[in-house]
């Protein structure tokens, strides 16, 4: 069934047509939510307290990108995760899964990813959360900037200085950290 559809069936009530939503949609809100909390559980609480959310409100959907009103709602929540995180801080942030190629790696080549990818998370938590949010949503997601405007509630440029200055960090990050480039 097409998007469309089950969106307007959703709203007309059936839960068929929401949860076959939940089910196109939980991977990326889920992997979202972990980039920007970098904690398993809290992303899983993230994951669904969106589609709690969105189930509640799919009537005020107005139409336009579903996906980027789904993630709105997901970055919200991952601020309000965020907020409760402070309050009461985790003890370590999970390792995130590290995709692998079809060809086996050395166990050093392993082992180099493994620790790039670490420090990539590392600098990705240490932006702002608005600008860990931009760069997650256009350089790992793929949404476009105007999309990224519309799950942020933000303007064009504000978007583009988010993302700007999001990548300037991160390079200047990794930058100090060149033995872990090939």
């Amino acid at each position: 069934m097409e998007e469309d559809e089950l969106i307007k069936r959703a709203k007309e009530g059936d839960l068929d047509c929401f949860n076959q939503l939940v089910e196109r949609y939980q991977r990326e809100v889920y992997n979202l939510s972990l980039r920007m909390l970098g904690n398993a559980s809290a992303a899983e609480d993230a994951s669904q307290d969106t589609f709690l959310s969105a189930f509640r409100g799919i009537g005020k959907f107005r139409g336009g990108s579903f996906r980027a009103w789904l993630y709105r709602i997901a970055a919200n929540a991952c601020r309000d995760q965020l907020r409760s995180l402070r309050r009461r801080p985790a003890t370590s942030i999970d390792s995130l899964p590290l995709e692998l190629e079809a060809d086996q790696p050395s166990p050093e080549d392993f082992a180099m990813r493994r620790e790039l990818g670490e420090e990539i998370k590392r600098a990705l938590a240490a932006l702002p959360p608005d600008q860990r949010l931009a760069v997650i949503l256009r350089d790992i997601e793929g949404l476009d900037y105007r999309e990224i405007a519309q799950v942020t509630g933000s303007s064009l440029g504000t978007v583009k200085s988010r993302i700007n200055r999001g990548r300037a960090r991160l390079r200047h990050h990794l930058e100090q950290r060149r033995e872990l480039f090939p």
